[in-house]
């Protein structure tokens, strides 16, 4: 992904890449998911978690499907932002965190902020550098090279000797 380039191609490449998809996990987990939390902090916090956050520090947290975070949880993000400083969930204390965060959408975030699923002040924190990607079916041109590509990673086609397609 173009996310895996950026953070593979920085100073940041040898520090972890943390991959979060904001629409894959439900709206009450995504906070401790993201911010981690204290052992007895809820039911079933039988131990205490580091949130992705956290384990992204000095690397890179990319935001897959941001279009589905809620609205509450952009604002605790953008304090994260804004202080570089995370707690986690039943946590006192703040841990200082030094993230890079890419945000990915199928939705310009413009158009989400014009609709009010997106925060204005959120949106100009994470669009610093936007990198604008051309739908697939605008460059057919590129779907042979993705096959190939796919065939020769792929365990299956590997397995089977799957070299092309008709």
């Amino acid at each position: 992904s173009i996310a895996r380039a950026v953070h593979a191609n920085s100073k940041r490449a040898h520090r972890p890449f943390v991959t979060v998809n904001c629409a894959a996990i439900s709206e009450t987990l995504l906070e401790s998911e993201l911010f981690g939390y204290e052992r007895g902090s809820f039911t079933g916090a039988d131990m205490t978690k580091p949130g992705k956050i956290e384990t992204a520090h000095r690397g890179t947290l990319f935001l897959d499907e941001i279009e589905s975070m809620p609205l509450a949880m952009q604002a605790k993000l953008l304090r994260v932002l804004e202080t570089r400083k995370v707690q986690r969930v039943g946590g006192v204390g703040q841990i200082d965190v030094d993230i890079r965060v890419i945000a990915a959408s199928n939705i310009p975030h413009g158009e989400l902020v014009e609709k009010g699923q997106m925060r204005s002040d959120f949106y100009y924190r994470i669009n610093v550098i936007p990198v604008h990607l051309i739908p697939l079916r605008q460059r057919r041109e590129d779907i042979p090279l993705l096959v190939s590509d796919f065939l020769r990673h792929h365990p299956l086609a590997i397995a089977k000797g799957i070299t092309g397609v008709s």
